[in-house]
């Protein structure tokens, strides 16, 4: 599979500002499934196939309890047996009509010290996520775009919280905005996705499993609004797919050729999900102690961040797959 790593550079451009973070990679899926936890708890099959990350003990009706029993994790740090979770991606050939998955270089999540509340910024320090806590960000059934300007409503940033890029070499331009591209892109097509940070501080899920959690009113900086006063950490979700190893097949006038398993060719429908199952203290301290402006955890350096340190996996690659 080719890799992804200029994408990493890029992206901590895209992120900017000087607080502190790290970036926790994720190796290859654990499972490519039509379950999902959060939407269609104990339901086989789900609306769609996602492509799953993080815990072994993935199931149709995870819980933290469960979850914290998992024996590994395909993503680098022990103490996390949290699941990061996302629609496939699939080709469908012009010709045959028939749909083949494109191979992705795992996910990267960028853990953020973000926000007002964040201690950097004289506010009284991030949260760790609560035993149970479940979130998603965008909209399966999203279509296109429904705001043109910010208007900074909670509706507006859960579309602003999704974003493509086209990664393009030749000189060839590239694409960073909203929907799929139209183009080839020969270094990858990358979805973005900032989670929420704000949670109303009692419920760990709701029924429309958005409902406890709030953006922040600039998205991945600012302020809580008051009926989400308890400010998390930042996730931000990067995946890259290699939709090049297709070119060959597909022309312009075929249109983009890609669609993800929601079965929509527009890309509106991205979107994560994020069950927690973190070993609680070491998340905040991990949140209170990484962020050295004389070591490399203020460059979102993992293994220099010491709530860490006993804990790195070095063979995340070899998480066996849930069947």
């Amino acid at each position: 599979m080719r890799t992804f790593s200029s994408t990493v550079i890029s992206a901590i451009a895209l992120l900017g500002g000087a607080s502190a973070f790290f970036r926790l990679p994720c190796g290859e899926p654990i499972i490519h499934t039509r379950i999902d936890p959060i939407i269609s708890p104990g339901q086989k099959p789900a609306n769609h196939v996602h492509t799953v990350h993080g815990a072994k003990n993935f199931a149709s009706n995870s819980t933290y309890e469960t979850l914290r029993a998992s024996t590994c994790t395909s993503c680098k740090v022990k103490q996390d047996l949290s699941n990061y979770w996302f629609p496939k991606l699939y080709f469908r050939d012009p010709k045959t009509k028939q749909f083949e998955a494109v191979p992705n270089g795992g996910l990267l999540v960028y853990y953020l010290n973000r926000g007002d509340a964040d201690v950097a910024n004289g506010g009284p320090g991030l949260k760790a996520f609560p035993p149970g806590f479940k979130m998603i960000s965008g909209n399966p059934r999203w279509r296109s775009k429904k705001f043109a300007t910010q208007t900074g409503t909670q509706e507006e940033l859960r579309q602003r919280a999704t974003k493509w890029s086209c990664l393009r070499s030749g000189g060839n331009p590239s694409y960073t905005g909203y929907g799929f591209p139209t183009t080839d892109c020969e270094n990858g097509f990358r979805a973005e996705l900032h989670m929420p940070s704000c949670w109303d501080g009692k419920n760990v899920d709701s029924a429309d499993h958005m409902s406890h959690t709030a953006y922040l009113s600039g998205l991945d900086n600012g302020k809580c609004p008051s009926t989400h006063p308890v400010a998390h950490i930042h996730l931000f979700y990067e995946v890259t797919w290699d939709v090049h190893s297709f070119a060959g097949r597909w022309t312009a006038s075929d249109g983009w050729p890609f669609v993800y398993a929601t079965g929509d060719a527009t890309g509106y429908s991205w979107h994560g999900d994020f069950q927690n199952g973190w070993e609680t203290t070491v998340l905040q301290k991990a949140i209170d102690t990484c962020n050295n402006p004389k070591d490399d955890t203020i460059n979102g350096i993992i293994e220099a961040c010491k709530a860490f340190t006993s804990g790195l996996d070095k063979h995340m690659q070899g998480c066996p797959r849930v069947e």
